[in-house]
């Protein structure tokens, strides 16, 4: 694997949106370094990618593996120029039912890694002045949605992490962007039923969902030299569901 070239983290690798986020930034001669929980999920990333990166395993509740992770990464040699946090769950429950772990699990996962990802990565990128860093959000961080108080308060604290984080590296040449979609056709809809999935898209102006190379598409825009401009911002993918 070259590596002069640009390299790209992307967490949640192994399939849905971030498989095909890998796969299209591999068709712009970007590397890939790939992370899945676990041994099978690193073998779908590297049969994909073949000699275009390598899968890792990266449990994101465990602050110590993320940093000891990034620290090999970088003590192979390899830059990462690019960091999308595309990795999430989602532990559904009422509040009053929702047990300490499903709230601790949810935030650790989709808030509290992404932190401690930036933090082991931000500053390789301001020492080259240079970075880009995109997380994959929710519309559930805008509208909410009974029964997801832990994924909405997730994804909502994204949006203050990014705003805020902009701020700080703006004239270190990185940008700091969230891609927040609404409904996408991933394995997160398989749980809903069939008047629960009719019940969404009635919502959706477009009368229809979404789907993941939407997704992909504009985290190629927002890599891009042509995005260099935009930073801090959060860029609502929903079919019309939600506008601001």
């Amino acid at each position: 694997m070259n590596k002069n070239k640009q390299t790209a983290l992307i967490t949640g690798a192994s399939r849905g949106i971030g498989k095909v986020i890998a796969k299209k930034l591999i068709q712009k001669g970007i590397k890939v370094i790939g992370t899945s929980t676990t041994n099978t999920g690193v073998k779908i990333i590297n049969d994909y990618l073949k000699d275009n990166g390598f899968g890792l395993i990266l449990d994101l509740k465990n602050t110590d593996s993320i940093i000891k992770t990034i620290k090999e990464i970088y003590k192979k040699k390899y830059s990462i120029d690019i960091l999308i946090n595309n990795a999430g769950i989602k532990k559904d429950n009422l509040l009053v039912k929702m047990t300490h772990k499903e709230w601790e699990d949810v935030i650790k996962i989709n808030l509290s890694s992404v932190f401690y990802l930036v933090k082991s990565v931000i500053r390789s990128m301001i020492k080259k002045k240079q970075g880009r860093i995109i997380t994959i959000g929710s519309i559930i961080a805008n509208i909410g949605n009974k029964g997801q108080v832990n994924y909405s308060a997730s994804k909502s604290g994204l949006i203050g992490f990014h705003k805020s984080l902009a701020l700080e590296v703006a004239s270190k040449g990185i940008t700091v962007n969230i891609i927040s979609p609404g409904l996408i056709k991933t394995d997160f809809i398989k749980t809903l039923n069939s008047t629960q999935y009719q019940n969404y898209v009635s919502k959706i102006p477009i009368k229809r969902i979404g789907y993941k190379d939407e997704i992909a598409h504009a985290v190629i825009f927002l890599i891009s030299k042509k995005a260099s401009y935009i930073t801090g911002h959060t860029l609502h993918i929903n079919g019309g569901m939600h506008m601001i």
